[in-house]
């Protein structure tokens, strides 16, 4: 009987020990769900920085290639540089072209100021021709004044010489009769020949005067075309005066070229912009490079990340800035720190597909559905550029 009891009463204790078991594992899973579901955690994750592929702006020759395939560099440090000779010259040459505008300026504009010494000179002239053409025109006036008053003179020593003809004409008849003297007729005879000097006189001055005015007025014609003369010059003078402006307008051109080839220069000498890690670097000195064809690859080491991809059905426990625990699997006994960064909002469907401008549709029944998986990017905090590589795979676990 005591062997039955005791048989029985262990019986019932392994039924209980096996169903505290069973209940314990089952608390346990579902703590694990709960810890996992509030917890999200992925192995599907992989390190990953920024990087850029290394172009040169300028074609030559490489002379000088410091740095080395997967070699650490700084900011600053040289890249390479490509044969600067060239640009050298160039640069030379836009500043040869810049001084010698500067220097067409300068004897543009000495002898534009020469130009408008003769601008000056010809407005002097033309005012003395004009002041000759005044002078001119009063000795006209002068001179037909003169003629006036010859031509006054003439007429009353004509007068005067008619009068005394005119009288010897009628007391020479008497002197037969006596009715007058012979000292009388000698008289009247004087007369006459006086008044025939002083009409002869009188007509040699209004000669004289004719002579004048008509010399006055071939001044006055001269001085006329002297001044038509000096306009004319004064015209030609102002007309032919050059303008600096368009050589001044060069300057911005030639200073861009002179820029542009000293930028050329500065760019045959290749620097690192940050700290990075040289990659995929398959040349060496001596080969020519090319604008815009890419040498080498530079990673980024200042920012690490990882892509974590997450089932959609996770992402409601995954807030921009949420603290991630980060294992790397070259290393997974140290843990790195990171946060959030972004989270995806789109990837491209399996089955997306589109013919003609419409989605094609496959008709097909699917009885299970995978969840799809979106990309969340978590920034490393306290990143060991040592440990990380560009592809490596991580642990992401957000707390």
């Amino acid at each position: 009987m005591d062997q039955e009891t005791q048989s029985l009463n262990r019986k019932r204790l392994g039924r209980r020990i096996l169903i505290g078991v069973v209940v314990a594992a089952a608390l346990t899973l579902l703590l694990a769900i709960y810890q996992v579901d509030l917890h999200p955690r992925t192995d599907d994750a992989n390190v990953w920085a920024n990087y850029i592929e290394i172009a040169p702006e300028v074609s030559g020759r490489l002379v000088r290639l410091p740095v080395k395939d997967n070699a650490f560099v700084k900011k600053g440090d040289l890249l390479f540089e490509i044969d600067p000779r060239p640009y050298e010259y160039a640069l030379q040459q836009a500043l040869a072209d810049q001084e010698l505008l500067e220097q067409q300026i300068i004897d543009e504009r000495r002898k534009i100021a020469a130009q408008n010494s003769a601008v000056e000179a010809a407005g002097a002239a033309v005012h003395v021709s004009r002041t000759g053409v005044q002078t001119a025109s009063s000795s006209i006036d002068l001179a037909k004044a003169a003629v006036s008053r010859a031509r006054a003179g003439k007429a009353a020593a004509q007068a005067r010489l008619e009068y005394a003809t005119n009288d010897l004409k009628r007391i020479q008849p008497l002197l037969q009769k006596q009715y007058v003297t012979v000292e009388q007729v000698d008289q009247v005879s004087t007369s006459v020949r006086v008044a025939q000097g002083s009409f002869d006189e009188s007509s040699a001055a209004l000669l004289q005067a004719q002579a004048q005015l008509d010399e006055a007025m071939l001044r006055h014609e001269q001085a006329g075309s002297t001044a038509i003369e000096s306009q004319a010059r004064l015209g030609q003078a102002i007309h032919t005066i050059d303008r600096v402006e368009t050589l001044i307008a060069q300057r911005p051109s030639k200073a861009a070229k002179v820029d542009s080839a000293r930028l050329d220069l500065e760019r045959t000498r290749v620097p690192s912009p940050f700290d990075a890690y040289v990659t995929s670097m398959n040349i060496s000195e001596g080969a020519y490079a090319r604008p815009g064809s890419p040498l080498f690859t530079l990673i980024d080491t200042r920012n690490w990340y990882v892509i974590a991809n997450y089932r959609e059905s996770k992402l409601k426990n995954i807030h921009l800035g949420s603290h991630v625990d980060v294992y790397v699997m070259g290393h997974p006994d140290r843990r790195f720190g990171g946060h959030v960064e972004s989270i995806g909002y789109g990837v491209f469907p399996e089955d997306g597909k589109v013919a003609g401008g419409l989605p094609n549709i496959e008709r097909t029944l699917n009885w299970v559905h995978l969840s799809a998986r979106f990309p969340v990017r978590v920034h490393i905090d306290d990143p060991d550029p040592n440990l990380f590589r560009v592809g490596a795979t991580a642990v992401t676990v957000v707390r």
